[in-house]
């Protein structure tokens, strides 16, 4: 039964990825990145940059409780007593911090400027460029795709895959409430110009598919049967 559980999860999990993906092309394709940010933003810049539950709140607030997720979850794992699910709990932390370390990775590399610095919304000399036109500079400072502070929330998709197996309810509402902050922080960071939506919407594709492929590397492995020889 549990080899079954197991390959309906992956097929599950595959499925989303794909329909994951294809649910960011189509918002790509669609416009509406710049459309919805210019509800937030114009030439004057943005109102909710520097508001406290934009930026106090669930800015800098999101880092600290994602800070402190990590390490509570990091001594639940190091509790004693807790030998045999030990080492699934520390890789599954590791995933989690691999997702953490991606995105401002890729940051790195991105030519695409975070709506601020766009002269649209009062920065002073970069103008839209889509960020799927790779190597098209938009004239500013760049490094702001994929959306850094969403993966606060969207790492702790790692808890969900931890804990699916033992605790399948409880493994839900981790999904649903990492989902649930994603999209706050997203918001958050979107309404202070920021980040485009499509930023935290790829963070939190990139931290699933993550998670998703390192769920099977991560399984545990059935105990080998010995024989008894007459």
């Amino acid at each position: 039964m549990k080899a079954v559980y197991a390959v309906r999860q992956r097929r599950w999990d595959a499925a989303a990825s794909w329909l994951g993906l294809l649910a960011l092309v189509l918002w790509e394709g669609s416009g509406l990145d710049l459309a919805l940010t210019r509800t937030y933003g114009s030439q004057g810049g943005f109102a909710w940059r520097d508001a406290w539950l934009t930026r106090t709140l669930l800015h800098d607030g999101g880092r600290a409780l994602a800070g402190a997720v990590l390490a509570l979850w990091l001594a639940w794992a190091l509790w004693p007593g807790r030998s045999t699910t030990q080492t699934q709990r520390l890789r599954w932390i590791g995933v989690a911090l691999l997702c953490l370390l991606l995105v401002p990775t890729l940051k790195q590399f991105a030519a695409s400027s975070c709506p601020w610095d766009l002269l649209e919304f009062g920065g002073r000399v970069a103008n839209y460029v889509p960020h799927w036109k790779l190597g098209v500079h938009d004239g500013g400072p760049g490094h702001c795709f994929p959306s850094g502070h969403a993966v606060a929330a969207f790492a702790f998709f790692a808890i969900y895959f931890d804990r699916r197996e033992c605790c399948p309810r409880t493994a839900r509402w981790w999904l649903l409430g990492v989902s649930i902050a994603g999209v706050l922080f997203g918001w958050a960071q979107l309404a202070r110009g920021a980040h485009f939506a499509s930023h935290t919407l790829w963070s939190a594709w990139l931290c699933w598919v993550v998670c998703a492929a390192a769920a099977p590397l991560l399984a545990p492995r059935p105990a080998p049967r010995h024989t008894v020889s007459a």
